[in-house]
């Protein structure tokens, strides 16, 4: 569609067109590669949470996933819409409340990102939205959460602990606002200081509880928002370089895939440790 390439064409009719129907069949693919990994027949799964930056429509994409998957009428929806790369850890926190608080609870997550909603021709005075052309890809993937698991079942993952909170001085960083042109953002300079900056902070709030505080002891699933995100980060805390080698990696080969980028990470990480004979998933023992 030539009005995609264009920076302030109207396009939002043609864009959502594409994405409600591509999103949820691009989840499929990736929710069957889980399930059938988990090896549980579908019927188990007792909920349903679908993340997307990609469109919005009603019903949404986790009904239309319910539908192509053929699952259970009964299973329980949540929609995620907008989120952006806030939302790989955030659903994995819902996931995780889900099944400690239903017993027996088993929670497909499917995260689902097309760029075409926010692809757009250059434009001389806002060179920011050139950043995300070159970062952001697409691409899908899925999980499946749960609590107490059966002899059959082979946990890859243990969600201990989650939190969240808002970095001071952040407001108007990060904007993405749903306009006739499609999905538009915008992105300071100012975005890596501002992680980097407020990073230990976060992290000592989160692990204190725990009692970790030497931040190379820990295996990083790290958002990969760009490398100099992922520069100042690992050089403010002094982080081996190996602790991001997995985000690296799913950044150089996929791009920003916005929710997605955490749980293809997880998977990037567990393959990694298997493939060098470690003990463990997170970078192993």
């Amino acid at each position: 569609n030539p009005s995609f390439c264009e920076y302030m064409a109207p396009s939002l009719d043609a864009r959502q067109d594409i994405v409600v129907v591509e999103v949820p069949k691009l989840g499929k693919e990736a929710a069957q590669s889980a399930i059938k990994e988990w090896g549980q027949p579908k019927s188990k799964i007792t909920h349903v949470i679908f993340c997307t930056t990609s469109g919005v429509d009603m019903p949404g994409a986790d009904y239309q996933l319910t539908k192509l998957l053929g699952l259970r009428p009964s299973v329980k929806r949540l929609m995620m819409y907008q989120q952006g790369c806030f939302a790989g850890g955030t659903v994995l926190r819902l996931a995780k409340d889900l099944a400690e608080n239903n017993k027996g609870a088993r929670v497909l997550v499917v995260c689902s990102e097309i760029t075409v909603v926010t692809f757009r021709g250059p434009n001389e005075t806002h060179l920011d939205s050139l950043v995300g052309q070159a970062l952001f890809g697409d691409g899908a993937a899925a999980i499946i959460v749960g609590s107490d698991p059966i002899p059959a079942e082979k946990p890859l993952f243990q969600i201990v602990s989650a939190a969240q909170t808002l970095a001071p001085d952040s407001c108007g960083a990060i904007d993405g606002h749903l306009r006739e042109v499609g999905l538009t953002f915008h992105l300071l300079k100012d975005v890596p200081s501002i992680v980097s900056s407020n990073i230990e902070k976060c992290l000592t709030e989160a692990f204190s509880p725990l009692g970790i505080s030497d931040w190379n002891s820990i295996f990083w699933i790290a958002h990969p928002g760009g490398p100099a995100i992922l520069d100042q980060v690992e050089d403010k805390l002094g982080l081996k370089p190996e602790k991001l080698r997995a985000t690296r990696h799913v950044l150089s080969e996929y791009g920003n895939m916005s929710s997605a980028c955490v749980l293809f990470i997880l998977d990037e990480m567990r393959k990694a440790s298997s493939n060098d004979g470690l003990g463990t998933t997170g970078e192993g023992l």
